[in-house]
């Protein structure tokens, strides 16, 4: 496969796999309970238009269905006037005929939440207090403001589907978060997926009140104590842990905050204590920042926290359950990579040598190259494979890698070489043109060619990933597993 067949082919071959069509979004039909909004666009005019509409089609009715009553809108001008909004059944498919003068806003639920009292009432409450009368010339102006109506896309009504359950299905679970999980969801998916929350939801806060408060007696055994009584090797680990936060993402304002600082150094202090056959590493640090991030923004709603803005008014008690959760998803997502951090990284070695044998089936042009300038694999990948690529993207983009990492059971390793490779090939061209020391300094700096990159770009990376994957792995990623054939 040549150099630059690759992209190409690649692209072709795996967007139609998983890709959701808008239209299914739009058409999606699954029996639940549907609330629409119906309305006629040029129903307000000037000049009485509203009563030609009316003698047109005889008794025209102007529909706004409610699963509850229906509501009266009033209007006055000297004489009374009284605009009735009744409940209909649910209309057939509309604009599907290319009539343009009626719009359909529709808000589909599913009918679990509703039986479980969570529907939400305000949107539409809302756009229906946005109906008015125009008194000055005796017409009805219906314009509803459907900003506040609620896009939910496929994707999001799906996991609302899964997630709402009982018992959390993993194996629908993952093959949905491998196509990126929606932010409202985000830190509840991560933390299940981790095995850190049970998929039973009534069981959640009994385990979270007692996994924190484990960790909350770890620190008072392992942080919060004299540095006396420390040992030798002890001291030196919490030296090299102080060392390298200030290092831990230092462009992303919300890491330059002391209080995030002060718990990223006490958590990655706790783990190594409790795990002393790795101990600290450097680049263990980069592996809690998405953890923080993803975590911290639950709080807000999914809310963009990387200015750090937040922690202005951020509770203790939030950051230290913040903290407790970090530490233990950070605990679990090692604990299948733990040979990477052991001496002499033997996990990592063996991911190096698994990409090079890749990218030398798939590219071998890039391969002689490298070769013939003296480049190792090791001087550039050991990185990519210690950190997980987190120095090399925006921590947002990082956030949409894992959520397929995290959705793939071996993603952190397994996978994570076939973004390698894909990544690498995409630069292909590029560093054949290049010299030794324009090569090492493109490693070095991989960021700046990544810098605008967006979730758009990281999904077309995971899909040439995927083919590798198939082409050349086991092929079995969490999304095509049995039962799916998009």
């Amino acid at each position: 496969m040549s150099s630059r067949g690759l992209p190409g082919f690649l692209r072709r071959t795996l967007r139609v796999d998983y890709s959701f069509d808008e239209d299914e979004d739009n058409n999606y039909d699954d029996n639940k309970s549907t609330v629409r909004v119906e309305t006629a666009e040029h129903l307000s005019t000037d000049n009485g238009d509203l009563s030609d509409h009316a003698n047109d089609d005889d008794e025209e009715e102007i529909a706004f269905e409610r699963t509850s009553n229906p509501q009266a809108f009033h209007a006055s001008s000297g004489d009374s006037m009284e605009a009735a909004v009744s409940a209909t059944t649910p209309a057939s498919e509309t604009n599907h005929n290319g009539d343009s003068s009626v719009s359909s806003y529709e808000v589909v639920e599913h009918d679990s939440n509703i039986q479980n009292g969570n529907y939400d009432e305000s949107p539409r409450q809302e756009v229906a207090s946005k109906y008015a009368a125009n008194t000055g010339n005796e017409t009805l102006d219906l314009q509803p403001d459907t900003s506040q109506l609620p896009q939910r896309s496929y994707r999001e009504i799906q996991f609302d589907k899964v997630m709402s359950a009982d018992v959390i299905n993993m194996e629908e679970l993952r093959k949905l978060a491998w196509n990126g999980i929606p932010s409202r969801h985000r830190a509840t998916v991560w933390k299940i997926l981790l095995g850190y929350l049970p998929t039973n939801q009534s069981r959640r806060a009994a385990s979270l009140a007692r996994k924190r408060g484990e960790y909350r007696d770890a620190v008072r055994q392992h942080y919060d104590i004299d540095d006396d009584t420390r040992t030798a090797q002890e001291q030196e680990t919490l030296r090299q842990v102080l060392v390298d936060v200030p290092r831990t993402a230092p462009e992303v304002a919300l890491f330059r905050n002391e209080r995030v600082r002060r718990i990223l150094a006490r958590l990655l202090y706790v783990w190594a204590m409790r795990h002393p056959a790795s101990s600290y590493v450097q680049g263990i640090n980069d592996l809690a920042t998405p953890l923080i991030v993803v975590f911290l923004a639950d709080y807000y709603e999914g809310e963009d926290v990387l200015d750090g803005h937040v922690m202005n008014h951020l509770p203790e008690e939030r950051l230290d359950e913040l903290e407790a959760d970090v530490y233990w998803c950070l605990t679990n997502l090692l604990s299948g990579i733990q040979d990477h951090y052991t001496s002499d990284q033997p996990g990592v070695q063996r991911m190096v040598m698994r990409l090079e044998e890749l990218v030398r089936r798939i590219d071998v042009d890039l391969c002689t190259h490298l070769e013939e300038m003296g480049v190792q694999f090791l001087q550039f990948s050991f990185r990519w494979m210690n950190c997980l690529l987190l120095r090399e993207f925006d921590l947002r983009c990082i956030v949409r890698l894992w959520d397929t990492y995290i959705s793939e059971k071996d993603g952190f390793e397994g996978f994570h070489v076939y973004v390698c490779a894909a990544f690498l090939c995409q630069y292909s061209p590029q560093l054949q043109a290049m010299t030794f020391d324009e090569v090492l300094n493109f490693f070095q700096n991989a960021k700046d060619s990544t810098q605008d990159w967006t979730d758009t770009e990281i999904e077309m990376l995971l899909s040439q990933s995927f083919v590798l994957n198939s082409l050349f792995g086991s092929g079995q990623s969490a999304h095509l597993t049995s039962g799916n054939t998009r």
